[in-house]
């Protein structure tokens, strides 16, 4: 437990302030986080990141991950849906110059992995760019029901969640989460004035928080299914990169689209 203390204070330390100062500096922060999971997630498949496949995966993810307003500054010819079916295109033309070692299911793994971990962390970006205050909103989402349904469910837990995936949830953690996050929303807009009704910011707590343990659970079926207890070892007690932005993965996405689809309504 202090191992795991003492590194969660000591990547708060690095991670906290590149986020407050944004730019360029944050932007450097995910794309080196991305390139961690990507290399982790390869890795489970037993496909290396210096690889053919890997390298194409990994120029994916890098090319998903150019944030939208240097779209102002830089004429790009391609969406990125393009890009994504060309990388698709290479994958599986590499099938043939394998000569079958390097199979359509590797290649749709390479493909998907850079798309899955290339847009999570895309919209990182993209939501500090609306504000600091949504990224933080975020991360205490995510932090309160992660700790919400671990103290809950250690405390209260009986009725497994999801055994197959992942033994030690449970269905009392998993409501517990969700308060959790509700009551730190609550205070949370409370102390910053949030610029939203209590109602929506409920309501799009209540969804980021199931969001996020969902992002939790897809990367605990990763590990079941590829018989691997931690993504990596890179944050001593916490495990991998993968690991710690599971959740934001899948909740960073959800946000945006949710504040781009309500903004009209001015909630």
């Amino acid at each position: 437990m202090k191992q795991r203390i003492l590194t969660g204070v000591l990547a708060a330390a690095i991670f906290l302030p590149l986020v407050i100062l944004g730019e360029l500096p944050f932007t450097l922060l995910v794309y080196a986080m991305g390139v961690l999971a990507l290399f982790e997630l390869l890795r489970m498949k037993g496909m290396k990141l210096l690889s053919a496949p890997g390298i194409i995966s990994l120029l994916l993810l890098m090319i998903l991950l150019v944030p939208s307003q240097f779209g102002g500054t830089v004429d790009i010819a391609v969406t990125k849906g393009e890009i994504v079916f060309l990388a698709v295109m290479l994958l599986l033309s590499y099938t043939v110059f394998s000569k079958n070692s390097f199979s359509f299911d590797e290649a749709a793994f390479a493909a998907l992995a850079a798309i899955y971990i290339g847009f999570g962390f895309y919209y990182f970006i993209e939501i500090r760019s609306i504000g600091l205050s949504y990224v933080f909103f975020a991360i205490g989402v995510v932090w309160s029901t992660d700790s919400g349904a671990y103290f809950i469910g250690k405390a209260l837990g009986k009725r497994k969640l999801w055994p197959e995936i992942s033994p030690n949830k449970t269905i009392e953690g998993f409501w517990g989460g969700i308060l959790t996050a509700v009551v730190f929303s609550a205070v949370y807009q409370a102390a910053t004035g949030f610029p939203h009704s209590y109602l929506f910011v409920l309501l799009i707590t209540v969804l980021l928080s199931i969001v996020g343990q969902l992002g939790d659970l897809a990367e605990s079926a990763f590990k079941r299914h590829y018989h691997v207890k931690d993504s990596g070892r890179i944050l001593p007690g916490h495990g991998g990169m993968l690991d710690r932005f599971d959740s934001f993965l899948f909740v960073m996405p959800v946000l945006y689209f949710l504040l781009v689809l309500f903004q009209p309504f001015g909630l």
